[in-house]
């Protein structure tokens, strides 16, 4: 070959590489596992907002990434979930409630775990906010704090309560310590009732009930909240006003609700598995918080139960539902 011919051929083969190369990474589909403590898929707008999360960072499903969901409202079902997501070889798992990280923590110490958690350090999943350590980041819903807010509200919206029944996920127990405290604090009287499936809530409404409480707090939990509204019904049939964490939760005819936007902290998982996408280390990225926090008043529900809402409160609500 003489040299024009062999400079021709480097000119053209310089490009081609470059060319495949660039094409090679377009065409790259990423694999997210999303791991969710619940007896059904998600309701909205948490996976719209996590894929918003994830749009925003330049992945998109069915173009370069794909999610797999999966859900489970048992524990061990879902610690055979979290092996299949392993098994798939998932560029990363999104997880949901301290439930869903303990699991997929116990399951892999290399795939990247972004976790949407009621108390990370309070549950002991994490080290610090600021360095969770191993494999793990996400995003923190300081539930324990918001939980005791909660029970305040209810106070001021109800202040004869004495006696509060209390939903509680045995898998988040965290919460239990601060509203206790909170509690006592109030003069207030907490009966914690267990529930781990759709089963237990007919026998928590019983003893709630047996015990004559007059008021109920349902803690921050994935299956709480996939269990919302069998949880508005049969507070509606036992006439029990209730405080949750979401304001879909109160949109669906719940009394109050504090807490940071569902949507929102979705979406911010979203964006931290972006993050992780592009080449970021889960130790490296301190676990975020929301930084908004809403408190929504149903008045009709308050008026079902003979409520009067302080106007002092209304004028700090966001959102006042008629």
């Amino acid at each position: 070959m003489n040299l024009g011919a062999l400079v021709l051929a480097l000119a053209l083969f310089v490009p081609l590489s470059a060319a495949e190369a660039q094409e090679a990474k377009a065409e790259r589909v990423w694999r997210i596992g999303v791991l969710w403590p619940g007896g059904s898929p998600p309701g909205p707008p948490r996976l719209e907002s996590f894929r918003q999360g994830l749009g925003e960072s330049g992945y998109v499903e069915g173009q370069n990434v794909a999610v797999e969901l999966r859900y489970a409202e048992s524990g061990e079902r879902l610690r055979e979930l979290a092996v299949e997501l392993v098994r798939l070889n998932v560029s990363a798992i999104a997880t949901f409630g301290d439930l869903g990280l303990q699991l997929a923590q116990q399951t892999t110490t290399s795939i990247p775990i972004i976790a949407l958690t009621d108390d990370f350090v309070g549950s002991a999943l994490a080290g610090s906010l600021a360095r969770p350590g191993g494999n793990i980041t996400g995003v923190s819903i300081l539930a324990p704090e918001l939980s005791t807010k909660r029970l305040e509200l209810l106070k001021e919206i109800f202040p004869k309560v004495s006696r509060v029944a209390v939903l509680s996920d045995p898998a988040s127990g965290s919460q239990l310590k601060a509203s206790d405290a909170a509690a006592r604090l109030l003069g207030v009287k907490l009966q914690v009732l267990e529930v781990r499936g759709r089963d237990d809530l007919g026998r928590a409404f019983q003893a709630a009930k047996k015990e004559r409480a007059q008021a109920l707090l349902v803690f921050s939990s994935p299956l709480l909240a996939s269990l919302s509204r069998h949880i508005i019904g049969l507070a509606a049939e036992s006439r029990l006003p209730v405080t949750y964490q979401w304001k879909e939760h109160v949109e669906a005819g719940g009394l109050v609700s504090y807490g940071p936007s569902l949507g929102g902290v979705w979406r911010q998982t979203g964006l931290v598995v972006g993050k992780i996408l592009k080449g970021a280390k889960p130790n490296d990225l301190p676990v975020e918080q929301p930084t908004k926090f809403e408190l929504a008043i149903n008045l009709k529900t308050a008026k079902t139960h003979g409520l009067t809402i302080p106007q002092s409160l209304l004028l700090r609500t966001d959102q006042v539902i008629e």
